[in-house]
């Protein structure tokens, strides 16, 4: 692990992973960290985020849940009142900085607190009123999985005239969802000529808190039915699908990809490839939120049998499998460790597969883990580096919707 990753500051400061606003206690910084990067994306103002920083007690968790819950809700009001008036824009620029905030409220409520679903629908509204004012509107989707069960996920039309379009098909990790996604990823897609397909797989946001979905280590099964969904429609390209995933979701697309040879491109956002290796140290941080949040996702009692189950979440042996241009992103200050990227490389590599490897440093940001400090250098990244996988003329497409828009 780089050094740049362990460091604690005893006061607020801007450290390799981001912003440090809570001293000692990486599980406040880190998701403190994640919410102000999302001001870059439109998903909050810097002002409103420093604020409910200042009103919670380091480690609070209650306090955690009520502030952000109390800025979520004066956003929402404000959202109201704009689209009662008329507003449109205004409407639909702070139901995204709510739906942001409410995702943040809902962070570390324990899974069987009822106020998690109630706050998670409020994520879900806020999204799906930002959406409606898109142009062309985004839609809510049911994708059919099994046993009468299905995948919930949004698709989000590029602007563009071109009748099936290059399609990105994204999802989140642990705990990101594909409401996240929407700001992470649209304003950095949509002009690039891409459609958005986020969904949330086993695991992952409404699949588990509303079906009880849990995560699968064997990844191509769900999104197999989610390209399935995808060759329905009449506005995709076939032969332009990519896979996108990020952190625990990188791993699943790098897996999904293995076996799935309808995926043309994929990305592995965060450079996940060894789960059990990171279980396992785990026993050294017993009073980390991942192991609840894992118990919950992947249906397990305690550490000991999450790092028995996580054996199966490995990519050696099985990413030499894959035949399409793959992505690694990754941050020198990534509390995973520089070695999961080299253990990645290395035996890519030797078995030939068609790879590039991005590592964010600390003197540019976006160095901390799936660029949670700067996602702005991530998304250019790696959504120039699919444009440039599909010979997409970037410079061409700004032209045609200039055009379109006369």
């Amino acid at each position: 692990m780089s050094s740049a990753s362990v460091v604690t500051p005893s006061v607020p400061q801007y450290t390799p992973a981001g912003w440090a606003h809570f001293p000692g206690n990486p599980d406040f910084n880190f998701q403190f960290a994640r919410a102000l990067g999302g001001v870059q994306e439109d998903a909050g103002t810097v002002s409103e985020i420093m604020l409910v920083g200042s009103r919670i007690p380091n480690g609070d968790k209650e306090a955690w849940h009520r502030e952000w819950t109390r800025m979520a809700e004066v956003n929402k009001a404000r959202a109201e009142a704009a689209a009662k008036a008329g507003h449109f824009q205004t409407a639909k620029s702070i139901y995204m900085r709510a739906a942001n905030y409410y995702r943040s409220a809902e962070f570390f409520l324990g899974h069987t607190d009822p106020r998690r679903m109630q706050t998670f629908e409020q994520v879900e509204a806020c999204t799906q009123q930002y959406l409606a004012r898109l142009e062309p509107a985004g839609e809510v989707v049911r994708i059919p999985y099994f046993d009468g069960t299905y995948l919930p996920a949004y698709f989000i039309r590029s602007p563009y005239d071109e009748v099936r379009q290059p399609t990105i098909l994204a999802f989140g990790g642990l705990d990101e969802y594909k409401d996240e996604l929407v700001h992470e990823m649209v304003k950095f897609a949509l002009p690039r000529g891409f459609s958005l397909l986020l969904v949330d797989l086993p695991g992952q946001g409404g699949s588990l808190r509303r079906q009880g979905l849990n995560g699968r280590y064997d990844a191509e099964v769900p999104v197999g039915r989610v390209v399935d969904y995808l060759l329905t429609r009449d506005d995709v390209d076939p032969e332009r699908i990519a896979l996108y995933g990020a952190s625990l979701g990188g791993h699943y697309a790098t897996r999904a990809a293995s076996f799935e040879k309808r995926i043309k491109v994929v990305v592995n956002d965060g450079g996940m490839w060894d789960l059990h290796r990171f279980a396992v140290g785990l026993r050294q941080k017993p009073n980390s939120n991942h192991i609840p949040h894992f118990e919950w996702v992947l249906k397990v009692k305690g550490l000991e049998e999450f790092i028995e189950r996580a054996k199966d979440f490995r990519l050696r042996g099985v990413a030499t499998q894959i035949t399409v241009p793959l992505l690694i992103t990754f941050g020198e200050a990534d509390f995973l460790g520089i070695q999961e990227v080299q253990d990645a490389e290395q035996e890519l590599r030797a078995a030939g597969v068609n790879f590039t490897l991005k590592i964010f440093s600390a003197e540019e940001t976006g160095a901390g883990h799936c660029q949670c400090d700067n996602p702005t250098l991530g998304q250019e990244y790696i959504c120039d580096w699919i444009a440039d996988q599909f010979g997409i003329d970037q410079a061409a497409m700004q032209k045609r919707i200039a055009q379109l828009h006369l």
